[in-house]
């Protein structure tokens, strides 16, 4: 490789602005797939970390490197940079056109890395797919999957233990830590510690992704956002599969309140709770679930009408039909939507039940 930019880099770069037809004009007149700019950095990482997957596989097809690295110290890696912005398609054209999945950049960050602390669930499992190694430490020594607990990527945490990520003890501890953290002041007070509390204002965003809810702090000046931090909420759900994958057994009223604290019905928090419940399908749960159905909180009752829906199933029969269908119809007839419509979606479920 040479010390300077490639002949007919300008024109290159110009292109990956413009669009793929301009970059093949480019690399007809001359430029190098190669090319790099005066700072080191390459079109292909470009390309990369500005998800730009027609330019990505335009500049591979035409022989760029996909594990040569970027920039002024040569510390990037074009995986990483996609990884990093959660560029799924131009990670798969990369690991299709050769990029190793567990090459390091600079600081000992990894593509995977990348992903499971900003909890790209899409990234972490092609990466996953093309090898990349589920529980290669981190910078600090720090495993994938614990990473991911701390992110609250529930995605993320089924993907790397489906691929045998090691660390299940430390990540359900992260997971179970950040149960008893606010969210919200947590990205306060890192925003604060990075930039100081010069009277900046604050806004807060929180958008339902995969299955789970985001929430977004913002440092506004002048109206305008100039730093974020954010996180996901998924953390009940972690500790709960985490804790299934050990063999633990939670106690109901904490899967409850990790369902509950989760956002509500369709959640991840709670569908993993509820799911966890059904294959108990023992006396102590039916008995949570008939005191939940009456409880005074609506999404509480609702809760213990989805346990109730298909408590015990597993076993192959419906245990608790003879008592869990009274209280189901009581449920259908409440005043609260959620409740009701639960409660009738159960039913559903106990068709051919003896009074049904």
């Amino acid at each position: 490789m040479t010390n300077g930019p490639v002949r007919g880099a300008s024109s290159l770069f110009e292109a990956l602005y413009d669009d793929d037809d301009a970059v093949v004009r480019a690399l007809r007149a001359g430029a190098s797939a190669e090319s790099r700019d005066e700072e080191g950095t390459t079109a292909l990482y470009l390309a990369s970390v500005q998800d730009l997957p027609g330019a990505v596989r335009i500049l591979l097809a035409a022989g760029a490197d996909p594990n040569r690295a970027s920039g002024p110290e040569a510390g990037d890696l074009p995986l990483c940079g996609a990884a990093c912005g959660g560029h799924a398609e131009v990670v798969g054209a990369l690991l299709s056109a050769g990029a190793e999945p567990d090459l390091s950049e600079e600081f000992g960050f990894t593509a995977l890395r990348w992903a499971a602390g900003l909890g790209h669930a899409r990234v972490a499992e092609a990466l996953l797919a093309h090898g990349a190694d589920p529980s290669l430490p981190g910078p600090q020594g720090e495993v994938p999957l614990v990473v991911a607990a701390g992110r609250g990527s529930v995605h993320t945490v089924r993907a790397l233990l489906r691929h045998g990520a090691r660390g299940l003890s430390p990540a359900l501890d992260e997971a179970r830590r950040m149960l008893t953290v606010d969210v919200e002041q947590e990205l306060r007070d890192g925003l604060r510690r990075l930039y100081g509390d010069e009277g900046h204002e604050r806004a807060v965003r929180r958008t339902p992704v995969d299955g789970g809810v985001t929430v977004t702090v913002e440092l506004l000046r002048d109206g305008e956002p100039f730093a974020s931090q954010d996180l996901q909420t998924g953390h009940g759900a972690i500790a709960t599969l985490l804790e299934n994958e050990l063999g633990l057994r939670a106690p109901f009223e904490e899967l409850a309140v990790r369902a509950l604290r989760g956002g509500g019905p369709g959640l991840d928090n709670w569908l993993v709770a509820v799911g966890t419940l059904w294959l108990r399908g023992d006396e102590e749960t039916f008995q949570a679930a008939a005191a939940w159905t009456a409880d005074a909180d609506p999404l509480r009752r609702a809760f213990g009408v989805e346990v109730l829906a298909r408590l015990g199933f597993g076993t192959g029969g419906r245990p608790f039909a003879d008592r869990a269908v009274p209280l189901l119809r009581e449920s259908a007839g409440s005043s609260d939507p959620a409740t009701a419509e639960a409660a009738a979606r159960a039913l559903d479920r106990y068709v051919g039940v003896p009074g049904e």
